[in-house]
């Protein structure tokens, strides 16, 4: 809490505004100084104004900054609650103060950490409250966090390559939509209507531009709302668990797309597993972990099962072999860490494995798309020029 306080000293009125716990710690503080009160009275700082509720959020990165920092100031020996009141007085970003702040409070009132971290599991996911938890069990939680870190930086980075990878072909994408739209909206229906006074046969090209372009040009308001509509409702059924599950299993099925999201699903996963196993978390609570970490459902399933056979007296390996999306290398290689007693390090060796699949799946994927979208173009540009000179050839002919 802050406070402002008005007070005398050799003659001068001074006012300040301090950080305490009470009015009486204010008084005393002001008292050993030498400082005569007039007045002290709380200041009510607004944490959260409507424009931070809409424009800030604790997103990941925050999230991977927040565990890097506290791992490292509990292992230079800090305390988990020093630690957090320097991390708060540190930052800058509103809203992440206020959960700084927030969980230091439950903590000082006798909660444990991951406890505290429960009422934010938006934020904090079951990965990561179990693995806190693990920490604080074994009194090793700077160690803990320290290797959660790294995991999540390692996820971080991992992401950002894809979403690096995607990021030329989808502008591009959109672009080439964009530009069509407005040259058969509002600009081709001006040119081509100036056919329609010449006693001329038009290409069937050149017909088929003019129906598009007019049916765009009367109708597109309506184009637009029933596109945004559909997207609406595209993204509501999305929302549902069936409709999660057929895109999922429609997306797996795409060339290229499907195997690069099939192999980052199996970095994420193998990641995963390895880091709750080397922590001290049971197979069978580490899979059911794996389940919700999973952003694919059908994933998902395929984990849910596997967990239930482990339940059953299955090994790993084997559960992991009855289902007929997981890899062969992924059976083999946990096959042979349940037999050394090494599962996690292999588990992370297969993370890396994947991991460098995924990146050459998506450097594959980006130079099919490259020539691929050139060739639209200039099958696009091509059609158009010849619809719209085509015409001009004809009339020019008619006149000799």
């Amino acid at each position: 809490m802050f406070f402002q306080y008005k007070a005398v000293k050799n003659g001068k009125t001074v006012t300040k505004k301090i950080e305490a716990s009470s009015v009486e710690s204010v008084n005393e503080y002001l008292q050993k100084n030498d400082y005569m009160p007039i007045s002290i009275s709380e200041v009510v700082e607004s944490k959260f104004t409507f424009l931070d509720n809409l424009t800030q959020k604790v997103d990941f990165n925050d999230i991977v900054d927040l565990t890097r920092q506290v791992a490292l100031m509990l292992n230079a020996g800090l305390t988990l609650i020093d630690s957090l009141e320097i991390l708060k007085k540190q930052t800058t970003k509103m809203v992440l103060k206020k959960l700084i702040e927030d969980i230091s409070t439950k903590i000082k009132g006798g909660s444990s950490f991951s406890v505290a971290l429960l009422d934010y599991s938006n934020i904090f996911s079951k990965l990561y409250i179990s693995l806190v938890r693990s920490g604080e069990a074994s009194g090793k939680l700077g160690e803990i966090l320290l290797r959660l870190a790294d995991n999540l930086e390692k996820e971080r980075e991992f992401k950002s390559k894809l979403r690096g990878a995607l990021v030329y072909p989808v502008i591009v994408i959109i672009g080439m939509f964009i530009v069509m739209f407005i040259m058969v909206t509002f600009v081709l229906p001006k040119l081509l209507g100036l056919y329609k006074d010449f006693n001329v046969e038009l290409p069937v090209t050149t017909k088929i531009l003019i129906a598009v372009s007019s049916f765009s040009a009367r109708f597109w308001p309506i184009v637009m709302v029933l596109i945004f509509a559909g997207t609406y409702f595209l993204k509501k059924y999305l929302a549902t668990k069936s409709g999660k599950n057929q895109f999922d299993r429609f997306a797996l099925k795409l060339p290229v797309f499907g195997r690069i999201i099939s192999i980052s699903a199996l970095v994420e996963s193998t990641r995963t597993l390895a880091i709750l196993i080397s922590s001290g978390i049971s197979i069978l609570d580490a899979l059911s972990i794996v389940v919700d970490a999973t952003e694919n459902s059908v994933y998902q399933q395929a984990f849910l099962t596997v967990s239930h056979k482990v339940e059953k007296g299955l090994s790993m390996g084997t559960a992991f072999e009855q289902e007929e999306i997981f890899p062969p290398i992924l059976v083999q290689m946990s096959q042979v860490g349940e037999q050394t007693g090494k599962l996690d390090d292999t588990l992370f060796r297969l993370s890396k494995y994947f991991e460098m699949e995924s990146e050459m799946a998506t450097k594959t994927m980006t130079t099919l798309i490259e020539p691929l979208i050139l060739v639209v173009l200039g099958v696009g540009v091509g059609f158009l020029v010849m619809s719209v000179i085509t015409p001009i050839y004809n009339l020019t002919n008619s006149f000799k």
